[in-house]
């Protein structure tokens, strides 16, 4: 089993999948039932009935408890067994882990770690996603077959979009524009600016923009396993650069991973924009980034295909990952503290 960060909330799924139904999941490498209660609260169960190990998940929801399909055990929605079948006591140790679990921004978060650290107001929020200037919409769940640490040094790189998003992102002839980093207390920031630069494939038709604009990509690496991309673009010379955006297109590329296990990650990723929502809008937005991150899925399977295959090769280092060593400089650096 490889080593996690645990104390720290993961997104576990959209809100919008959880049902009154049983649901398996796995969230570094531990398996997880969910339902939501007959009240509207999402529950989040250990996946191993303490008799016999048998699956929850392939049990029955009677009410809102948890019946096990082999021997009919019931679980309450606090992992306490509140029946079991031929005997009227019920051992206090007769009992399966529930996890704590809160909703925000339209996910479903899980706290993997001691419960008594699990503190709801260390749940990302983004205060964009409330304003009523921007408008949001959800996208999918990528599954990738990759590391998920791999797809946060993705997420954490500016360079790779010249050349991997031609087609939605970004064009070829940016791929030498300078690019800034900085660790936080709470985040690692990776930065660049492109002055004077058409729009972006994406971004066309978005505002009635006359020439080039001034573009800007900031990449917010939350440990260990959030990324916010704000980006977004303004006409050249309107002075974006010092700080003056009030005439702009700016999104937020919204990216929750789930470590599943050392070779597979989800990818949720929702977009928050400062523009009303459109339903044509949004779907051609939609169309456009799903093309992006499945680009992205591409490479970084067959990065975790060939990582499997030469073992005993240490790969180069420039200057570009400098953004990326500090990524995992700070996730080493939380499972060390917690060991």
């Amino acid at each position: 089993m490889s080593e996690y960060v645990r104390n720290t909330w993961y997104p576990l799924t959209w809100s919008r999948n959880v049902g009154h139904e049983l649901a398996r999941h796995v969230v570094i490498e531990e398996q997880i039932v969910v339902f939501r209660d007959s009240g509207g609260q999402v529950v989040a169960m250990e996946d191993a009935c303490p008799h016999r190990l048998a699956p929850l998940s392939i049990g029955t929801l009677v009410d809102d408890t948890i019946e096990c399909g082999y021997h009919g055990l019931r679980f309450g929605c606090d992992g306490r067994c509140v029946h079991i079948p031929g005997q009227d006591r019920v051992p206090d140790s007769v009992r399966v882990r529930a996890y704590p679990v809160v909703e925000n921004m339209g996910m479903v978060w899980i706290w993997m770690g001691d419960e008594d650290k699990a503190d709801q107001s260390k749940v990302f929020d983004l205060p964009e996603y409330h304003d009523e200037n921007y408008s949001s919409f959800e996208g999918d769940a990528l599954v990738l077959h990759a590391n998920y640490l791999n797809l946060a040094e993705n997420l954490c790189d500016p360079s790779h979009v010249a050349y991997v998003h031609q087609s939605t992102l970004s064009n070829k002839q940016h791929g030498d524009v300078p690019v800034h980093h900085e660790r936080l207390e709470d985040r690692v920031v990776t930065w660049r600016w492109i002055i004077d630069s058409p729009l972006i494939p994406i971004f066309e038709g978005l505002k009635p923009y006359q020439g080039n604009v001034d573009r800007w990509h900031y990449y917010h690496y939350y440990c260990p396993s959030i990324a916010i991309i704000d980006f977004g673009s303004a006409p050249t010379g309107t002075g974006a650069p010092e700080g003056d955006r009030s005439d702009c297109i700016q999104m937020f590329a919204c990216h929750f991973i789930t470590p599943v296990d050392s070779r597979t990650c989800i990818q949720h990723w929702l977009l928050v924009k400062n523009m009303p929502a459109d339903e044509a809008v949004d779907q051609r937005l939609k169309d456009g980034l799903r093309i992006a991150f499945n680009e992205d899925k591409v490479v970084l399977e067959a990065i975790q295909n060939n990582e499997e295959k030469f073992k005993d090769v240490r790969p180069v280092r420039l200057a570009i990952d400098a953004s990326s060593m500090k990524m995992r400089k700070m996730v080493s650096e939380m499972i060390s503290q917690e060991r």
